[in-house]
Formats: structure tokens, C-alpha cells, sequence
């Protein structure tokens, strides 16, 4: 691939003006994303140098704002350091940017798991506000609960409150990502490590969440991070100066679990067996696709299984022959092939319709949903020079 094709894909991001950049500061901006993304994957300069065949004072260079990198290098860049071009061009949202502290090696494997989560997240809202700029997608508007919430009875509360918006009752959620969406927040399943991030910025919300968890990890991050949305995220005062982040998690946690697993259809689901629980249990996280985790934690909740009893429930994990038998053997998946809302899909193929994207990019824009052959056989339009 020549650096002249390079420099196009380059140009088929969103918000990206690699032409025009002259000052600079905004190769510093760059030399700082690089940086971080190189702490972020755990190399050195060294390291990062041989993967990209130049000296490691180069790399000291670029890294310092003091040396330009051509639109090949910045290709390799993002290969080497897994990251999109855009994430190199352009500053972080505000939220991101106070929430990510990646500053100095060596970083915590905590702290380069969040920055590449925030990386995934701003550049999602990059792609969201494309398609928003080019008129195919009205972003939905972020709902909010308007009670107070304080402690985790609130936030079931709130839950509550999604569900009865969301005309669900107690019946278990099918798509955990087109309930997002209704309730006005965007998420993606991204190759991430992490559990997942969200913002809101100019009334846009969106969130992502890690393809690396297991499916009831990965709807209990979704519902987590919904969470964050409805109820106000760790920036606001909804929750009280005085909370603590983790008490707030622990209220976060608390609405997540009743919106996937209302302790309602606990109480329903174990009414017959209240002196052997497993089986029952087995059978709601099987049919509402919980982790066993969450399980056994809204049975607690619901005050039929003692915490005692629920330390020795949690050893017994149920097998997936186990989880299968209860559903009928009928697969149950989410949030695995679907990996972005169903507007947004729609948003992307309109505007690869109509000649507004490459194929590339729209293929990159689906994040693995789709392949360029699933796509019907067109003249790729030119870009500009």
C-alpha cells in the first residue's frame, strides 16, 4: 500500500485535518497521543521503534511534538499501537480527557486498560457525530430518571422506572443495545480490554463496552453504563458530594442488576423451591442471559437466600449445557455479533449508498458486524486529492 493510498484512508476519517496541520502545537497534540497510546500497550520507546523501523530518538522526537509523521507512519502508528487514525488527530471529549490520567511510565494494567477503553469511547463519538454531520443519523435524546437517588434501593427504583418506559414489565431484555438506544444512549461492542465507558457531550450519549467479557459480563457493563446515563454519571451531584465513587458504583451496580433481572421475577422464579435454589436460579440468569453472579446477588436482595448461603451458591457455577437445557436449547446471544445500535447501521449504510464513504470505512464504521462482501459490488467514488 503506497503512502499516497494511505494518506486517502487517512482522509476518510471523520474530523480529521492532516493536510492543514502547520502550527506546532498541534504536533505536539499528536506526540502526546502517541505517548500515551505507547504507555497505554506497555512499550517502550525502544519497542515502539522496532515495531516501526526508525530510532528510537525519532520516536523521542515524534513523541515531543518536534518531528511531523507523514500519513504512512501514522498508518503504522495505528496498527503497531491498535488504535484508530483518529485518535491520533484530534483531542480527547472533556469527560474523556479528566477521566483518562495516563501520564508517566510505567502505568498500572488498570490505567492502560481505562485509556484504551476512553480511546474506543471518543472515537465512537467521533464516528456517531459523522453520521450525524452528514444528516443520516438523529442521534436519540438521553433520558433521565428524575427522582432522587441516594442509595441502592433508589437505584432499583430507577430501574423500575426504564422498564416501565420501556413498556418491558418483568420480561426478560432480547437486545440489550437497541434498549439503550430507546432510552437515548449509543453503545458499541468494541475489541477493547476493560468492561466499558460512557459520556454525554452536546446531548449526544453514547457508551462502549469490551467484546474480550463473557456475554452476561458484557450486559451487565451495558446495563452498568446506561446506568451512568440515567441516573447522572460519577461527574454529576446526583448522587451526593459526600458518595464515594465506589458507593456510587455500588448504586450503579444496583440499577444494572434490576434492569436485567428484576427482583420481582426472582421472587416469582423461586417461589416453588425456596429450600433448593440453584435450580430456579439456573433457570432466571439462563432466561434473562445474567452472569450467575448477578443471580444469586438479586436473590440476596430479594431476601430469600442468605449471604452465607450465597457464598457457596457463587462456587457452584451452572455449566453452559446447564444454561442451554433451561432455555431449550435455543441460542441466546448478545451483544456479540450485533455490535452497534440499529439506527446507526441503518445511518451507515445510507451514506455508503450514496457515495458518501468508501467501503472501507463503512465497514470500519460497523466495527465487525459486517465484511466489505457483505456489501453488494460497487465503483469505489474518488477521493479528493
Amino acid at each position: 500500500m503506497t503512502a499516497a493510498t494511505l494518506e486517502s484512508l487517512v482522509l476518510d476519517q471523520p474530523t480529521c485535518d492532516y493536510r492543514t496541520m502547520r502550527e506546532v502545537g498541534e504536533w505536539a497534540d499528536v506526540g502526546d497521543r502517541v505517548r500515551e497510546c505507547r504507555v497505554a500497550t506497555g512499550m517502550s520507546q525502544e519497542q515502539l521503534a522496532s515495531a516501526m523501523h526508525l530510532d528510537r530518538t525519532m520516536i523521542a522526537k515524534i513523541e515531543a511534538g518536534t518531528r511531523r509523521v507523514d500519513a504512512l507512519e501514522l498508518a503504522r502508528l495505528s496498527s503497531v499501537l491498535g488504535v484508530p487514525l483518529t485518535h491520533f488527530l484530534r483531542r480527547p471529549p472533556a469527560v474523556v480527557s479528566r477521566r483518562t490520567e495516563l501520564i508517566d511510565d510505567p502505568a498500572t494494567d488498570a490505567a492502560r486498560q481505562s485509556y484504551r477503553l476512553e480511546a474506543a469511547l471518543a472515537t465512537w463519538l467521533d464516528d456517531v457525530r459523522q453520521l450525524v454531520e452528514l444528516r443520516e443519523l438523529t442521534p436519540p435524546v438521553p433520558e433521565k430518571f428524575h427522582g432522587v437517588v441516594e442509595n441502592v434501593e433508589t437505584a432499583r427504583d430507577a430501574a423500575r422506572w426504564a422498564r416501565r418506559r420501556l413498556g418491558l414489565g418483568t420480561d426478560p431484555i432480547s437486545s440489550l443495545i437497541s434498549v439503550c438506544e430507546e432510552l437515548g444512549q449509543l453503545v458499541a461492542v468494541v475489541d477493547a480490554p476493560g468492561d466499558g465507558a460512557s459520556l454525554i457531550e452536546d446531548g449526544i450519549a453514547v457508551a462502549v463496552v469490551s467484546s474480550q467479557g463473557d456475554p452476561g459480563r458484557r450486559r451487565a457493563t451495558a446495563a452498568h453504563e446506561l446506568g451512568h446515563m440515567i441516573i447522572g454519571d460519577e461527574y454529576s451531584a446526583d448522587l451526593g458530594l459526600h458518595t464515594s465513587r465506589a458507593d456510587r458504583e455500588l448504586v450503579i451496580d444496583a440499577f444494572a442488576a434490576e434492569l436485567l433481572l428484576p427482583i420481582e421475577s426472582v421472587l416469582r422464579g423461586c417461589a416453588e423451591n425456596r429450600d433448593s435454589l440453584r435450580d430456579p436460579l439456573v433457570t432466571l440468569a439462563a432466561k434473562y442471559r445474567t452472569s450467575w453472579s448477578l443471580a444469586i446477588r438479586q436473590a440476596v436482595a430479594a431476601g430469600i437466600l442468605a449471604k452465607e448461603d450465597a457464598k457457596d451458591l457463587r462456587r457452584k457455577n451452572p455449566t453452559r449445557a446447564e444454561l442451554m437445557e433451561a432455555l431449550g436449547w435455543v441460542p441466546q446471544p448478545d451483544l456479540q455479533t450485533v455490535r452497534v445500535p440499529p439506527s446507526y447501521a441503518h445511518a451507515v449504510l445510507q451514506a455508503w449508498g450514496k457515495n458518501r464513504m468508501t467501503t472501507s470505512r463503512a465497514v470500519e464504521l460497523m466495527r465487525g458486524q459486517i465484511v466489505e462482501s457483505d456489501l453488494p459490488t460497487r465503483e469505489e467514488p474518488d477521493l479528493e486529492p
